[in-house]
């Protein structure tokens, strides 16, 4: 079986891309040249035999193989990391762990992981990607940023950022469906839809004065960033999370035609950490840039 698996630099390259939509950010990441970071992905797409990014002109996007496989490498190599840096006996006082979802890492916490490590100086930051509620109690992570509804099994937490969803999609996908002026114009569109989201599409249409309406089914994605992704494609609407898009939306890259229509999602993100460490250094330099970097980010998005 382990003869089958791709070399570990093509999967470090692409985890880097694809965390970075950005084949020359990876390079100055892991300190290799753009056509080395291109020539592993290329190597990984042939040995796996599928597409992971689409080319664009100027910028490159996953494809729904590679939101997918990203999940999956992301996590692992985290998993890898960590428990080599325990076999080596790393000082874990000076290591910040923080454990996150697969789609706040992608869409919102990896553009800021420097300003993160900066902040947090002295302690080293390792994230921890896994949409698996990890226990804190087994000491291997010291805090948390969660999409919940507030309530953790044996720790404490602290809302730190409300959510909600409106929909999204390409400027190309915009055009190609003549134009997306009222809201009824969207029962003819493609709909994106993440699984599991209570603030759901047929909730939107309500709140936009639909509610006698059906909204038409389209594909389903586990993760969020997933939809995000296929409608930065083009692939149709997604009903979106505020949060995840808005860098997109700032970059071009998605336009939310109907803005302030914004359905209150049912869970938010949550700082999480252990019972009696909500002044533990860990946990008071995490949450003091999580306040300053929250606080910039929403004065952006309402500006």
């Amino acid at each position: 079986m382990f003869d089958r698996l791709p070399p570990l630099q093509t999967l470090r390259a692409f985890e880097a891309a694809a965390r970075l939509l950005s084949m020359t950010r990876a390079a100055e990441e892991l300190h290799l040249t753009h056509g080395a970071v291109s020539r592993h992905i290329r190597t990984l797409e042939d040995d796996l035999g599928c597409q992971l990014f689409l080319r664009l002109t100027r910028r490159i996007v996953l494809t729904e193989a590679g939101a997918e496989f990203h999940a999956v490498v992301a996590r692992l190599l985290g998993e890898l990391a960590g428990e080599a840096q325990r076999l080596r006996g790393d000082d874990t006082g000076k290591r910040l762990t923080v454990s996150t979802s697969v789609s706040f890492a992608s869409k919102w916490l990896a553009p800021r992981l420097g300003r993160l490590q900066a902040s947090c100086h002295p302690f080293d930051v390792h994230m921890d990607v896994t949409d698996v509620n990890v226990d804190l109690r087994l000491g291997h992570v010291d805090a948390a940023i969660r999409y919940g509804f507030g309530r953790y099994p044996h720790a404490m937490a602290e809302r730190i950022l409300e959510e909600t969803v409106t929909p999204v999609c390409s400027p190309d996908y915009l055009s190609r469906c003549g134009g997306l002026e009222q809201p009824a114009q969207l029962l003819r569109a493609h709909l994106l839809h993440e699984v599991g989201m209570m603030a759901n599409w047929a909730q939107w249409l309500a709140l936009a004065g639909l509610d006698k309406k059906r909204p038409p089914h389209g594909p389903s994605y586990s993760h969020g960033s997933m939809a995000v992704e296929a409608a930065i494609r083009g692939e149709g609407v997604a009903l979106a999370r505020s949060t995840l898009v808005a860098d997109d939306i700032a970059a071009g890259r998605l336009i939310a035609p109907y803005s302030a229509l914004r359905l209150k999602a049912e869970r938010g993100y949550d700082l999480v950490y252990r019972v009696g460490e909500r002044d533990h250094p860990k946990v008071v330099a995490l949450r003091n840039w999580l306040t300053t970097e929250i606080q910039a980010f929403t004065s952006e998005a309402d500006a």
